[in-house]
């Protein structure tokens, strides 16, 4: 079947027509730069000192369109709609920049609770989280820098350490599989350090662990081969998620304030031209990568669509995963879901107060400056027109 990303029919035909008209009035607000600059500011200010209405007005707009739920249980509504259109689900607890081992014990109860719950879903084949969910940025900041760890940060390392695992460990057993994201540069290599002795460990016969490649960066071509040269050297099979990246402005400005060198591309250009080739290096040897293409640009989904149909790749192949936000390109999405591909939502999870930063971010990324926000309504526009509404 032909894939075709602008139909607009098979995008939006899990929304009802109220549903809509929401996400248009949505995708408008977030079209206006200033809006989201200020509003984004007074949210989080709103948010953090627990004024009353804060919450409710969160919950009312952006929330819905851009998190599953507060909890596993208030989120199964939204995963079984994305699996009535063929949708999978990739589950994350929204939690990130904790700093207390109390915290970090937290989140990792609550990834064991989402693979369990995923476990008993046939449609949520992946768990996602992210290390400074589970460890302190300083001391991982500290393992990259090679400085010679105290007794007490040695303490606090093996307990990052037997979180991780005890996560890693738990979805092997479970049949589920585990996304590390990627974070900034200056803690990536700690946790590549970590993800490696997942892998290692648990991508003996099936791909377990995935690690996370930001192709926005200059190195990570070259650190992908080298990743798939050495899995194959130490007899396993490697995970990886490609993405464009998250961190441009942060990483470009401490650059410049520490005068090195930015580890970013120059342009849009070189990073579309990195992630591609890493895309085709990655379904060139597929029996041994298993690829997550997580990204919202057309023309890298369409490349992944053709090189499968080119190389005879079943579309279905559990190596070869497309996925995108929830909330976000269902142009991609559904019309994949649709030709048969195998593609998740990725979706987010937990109380307004842990997801604001990451609402926030959507907004910002959905701001006319991107372009995404005006793609996006164009699109839901075109089908409101559709439909007559």
């Amino acid at each position: 079947m032909q894939v075709d990303f602008t139909n607009t029919e098979i995008a939006f035909s899990h929304f009802s027509n109220a549903e809509l008209k929401r996400t248009a009035w949505l995708f408008k607000m977030m079209n206006k730069a200033s809006l989201v600059k200020y509003g984004s500011k007074l949210a989080l200010w709103a948010v953090e000192n627990k004024l009353p209405f804060a919450e409710t007005a969160v919950k009312s707009t952006i929330f819905p369109q851009f998190v599953g739920g507060t909890t596993l249980l208030d989120s199964q509504p939204s995963i079984e709609r994305l699996a009535e259109f063929n949708v999978l689900t990739v589950l994350d607890y929204g939690a990130e920049a904790k700093e207390t081992e109390t915290d970090f014990n937290y989140t990792m109860n609550e990834n064991i609770r989402a693979i369990d719950f995923a476990s008993r879903a046939k449609t949520i084949p992946v768990v996602s989280t992210k290390i400074t969910g589970l460890a302190r940025f300083g001391l991982l900041e500290r393992m990259q820098g090679a400085q010679s760890l105290s007794r007490e940060e040695l303490a606090e390392y093996r307990n990052v350490l037997k979180r991780i695992d005890a996560i890693c460990y738990h979805a092997a057993n479970k049949g589920i599989s585990i996304f590390i994201d990627a974070e900034e540069s200056w803690i990536q290599d700690s946790i590549d350090h970590l993800v490696w002795l997942m892998m290692k460990r648990y991508n003996k016969t099936r791909v377990v662990v995935y690690n996370t490649f930001q192709m926005y960066r200059t190195d990570r071509l070259q650190f992908l081969i080298e990743s798939f040269d050495r899995s194959r050297k130490e007899g396993f099979l490697l995970g990886a998620k490609l993405v464009r990246g998250a961190y441009m402005e942060k990483e470009r400005n401490r650059a410049a304030a520490m005068g090195y060198v930015s580890p970013i591309n120059a342009d849009k250009l070189a990073t579309d031209d990195l992630y591609n080739t890493a895309l085709r290096f990655c379904l060139d040897n597929y029996t041994h990568i298993a690829l997550c293409n997580a990204s919202h640009n057309a023309e890298s989904a369409m490349l992944q669509v053709n090189l499968m149909q080119q190389k005879g790749i079943p579309s279905d192949h559990p190596h070869c995963l497309f996925s995108q936000l929830y909330g976000m390109s269902d142009n991609i999405t559904f019309n994949l879901a649709k030709a048969g591909f195998r593609v998740g939502k990725y979706v987010p999870y937990g109380q307004v107060q842990d997801v604001i930063p990451y609402l926030i971010r959507r907004a910002q990324e959905n701001t006319s400056v991107t372009g995404d926000a005006g793609r996006e309504f164009a699109l839901v526009l075109q089908e409101k027109r559709r439909r007559g509404l």
